[in-house]
């Protein structure tokens, strides 16, 4: 069962194959079998997702269902639960129980998903890895000496094992589209303000989005109809109104313009990685699509802009974590100052504390406009490239990463070769557009993704491209050897 979709699983509990209670026993008993060694999950949530499997059951009796109806999902460790531990993977947060849900989160229970539990993720979100976890590193489930990504690892090696259907997570410069890519899984990071913030703990609330971890296309489509739409809780939600994001997955693709940017193929890229994307793109023309070669000139400017402006962000959210309303307290403070100093140097782990010096640096009086304004100012030059470049195609491809999954421990150390691995990503956010990776190939022995890319408010066009080169071959079908031997 853990490699079948949403709309064959649908059809199963729907026609009393198999019913909600005994497929969320099975996700359970396959966490508690596999989980041991992949760390995906920070919090498994047994009582409550069983007792959400029984009321799924009968609204399906009833004949009132959505294709979620009955659905064991995970949700990434940041989205706030209603009485069940929301960490985001930091010592923070350790205790941390919300008293309420998070918009994502509750739409996906009111469309009758299933909360098998909170998956681990880099602290909060701070990371391409996944190892700046304080609850330890995720292990990619195609190869466990490899990182799942960063730093939504948690739900993509959870999705990749089978221990979950689908999974939300969240992208701020690539934490969807990356883990994605290294855990062979499909991953979609909406336009900016499609998908509601409010409930998300956040990082940096100009470029956070949340958005579906799954197997496929279609299961993402199924999830982003429940997601999406207005919420009057986040001011930066869209109005806009949303699709039927499954309605059209089946359109031909004949006529579809594809954007080649140069940059994405230069040094740097891995030749197995770029044979893989070469071949994808060619099934696509095979499909009736046309491929152009474009620019996107300031993307080796994505980087430096990025880790000033999310920086900066974090510095200013992560403030309310002081040791006096909620989360982690250091133990007999000597006054105030003290209490304030321990609890965050304690709480925080070093990863956070790098990013938050960095972003309090950057704000600081005489340094705003040399560094967090000119940041900005880049970033609307890297919005205008794709505006350009959506005036010339439809679409535009390339990798997801420069490489495929590589060692736990081996760029801990580095922290440039660390960033260096979102250089393909990071744009996306700072524009604002859509995009998402889908399984393309591997790479001595690894999943590589293939990023799409769309204009604004896009998402179905994006969905029914990735759907379609699914249905064209099987990558997306493929299961690690932990799945198969399980």
């Amino acid at each position: 069962m853990v490699d079948q979709s949403i709309t064959s699983l649908a059809k199963k509990l729907r026609a009393k194959d198999i019913s909600s209670v005994e497929l969320t026993q099975d996700y359970l008993a396959r966490i508690k079998q596999l989980d041991g060694q992949l760390n995906s999950y920070i919090t498994v949530s047994d009582e409550i997702a069983l007792a959400q499997a029984e009321a799924a059951d009968k609204l399906i009796a009833s004949g009132s269902t959505s294709a979620l109806s009955g659905i064991p999902i995970a949700h990434k460790d940041l989205f706030c639960t209603d009485g069940i531990l929301t960490t985001c993977a930091s010592k923070m947060l350790h205790n941390f129980i919300p008293p309420y849900e998070s918009t994502v989160t509750g739409r996906m229970q009111a469309s009758g998903a299933i909360t098998l539990g909170k998956t681990n993720m880099d602290e909060f979100a701070m990371g391409s890895s996944n190892e700046n976890s304080h609850y330890g590193a995720v292990k990619n489930p195609w190869n466990l000496d490899k990182v799942p990504g960063g730093s939504s690892g948690g739900s993509a090696a959870a999705v990749a094992a089978g221990l979950c259907v689908a999974a939300t997570g969240t992208d701020t410069g690539g934490s969807i589209r990356q883990p994605a890519s290294f855990c062979g899984i499909t991953g979609l990071k909406p336009t900016y303000g499609r998908v509601s913030r409010f409930g998300m703990i956040a990082y940096a609330s100009s470029l956070d989005q949340a958005g579906p971890m799954a197997r496929s296309a279609e299961d993402c489509a199924h999830i982003l109809q429940s997601i999406a739409g207005f919420d009057a809780n986040d001011s930066t939600c869209s109005e806009i109104a949303t699709e039927d994001y499954t309605a059209n997955l089946d359109a031909p693709l004949s006529g579809l313009s594809i954007g080649l940017p140069k940059e994405y193929f230069g040094d740097g890229l891995n030749n197995d990685v770029a044979k893989a994307i070469q071949d994808a793109v060619k099934e696509f023309e095979k499909l009736g699509a046309t491929v152009k070669e474009i620019s996107l000139p300031n993307l080796n400017l994505s980087i430096p802009s990025y880790y000033v402006i999310a920086p900066s962000e974090a510095s200013s959210n992560l403030s309310r974590f002081d040791g006096v309303r909620y989360g982690y307290r250091c133990e007999d403070p000597k006054d105030l100052m003290d209490m304030y100093k321990r609890s965050r140097g304690e709480g925080f782990g070093k990863e956070v504390q790098k990013r938050i010096m960095v972003g309090t640096y950057a704000l600081s009086e005489g340094y705003y406009d040399a560094y967090y304004l000119k940041a900005q100012r880049i970033r609307r030059l890297i919005k205008e490239d794709f505006v350009k470049a959506f005036e010339q195609v439809d679409v535009i491809m390339g990798p997801v990463a420069p490489t495929t999954a590589f060692g736990i421990g081996a760029k801990t150390d580095d922290p440039i070769a660390m960033y260096l691995e979102d250089i393909y990503t990071l744009s996306v956010n700072l524009a604002g557009v859509p995009a998402m990776s889908i399984p393309a190939g591997f790479a001595d022995g690894m999943p590589v993704g293939l990023q799409i890319m769309g204009n604004y408010f896009s998402e179905a066009k994006l969905l029914n491209v990735a759907h379609k080169f699914q249905q064209a071959t099987d990558w997306h079908t493929k299961n690690p050897s932990l799945v198969e031997g399980a």
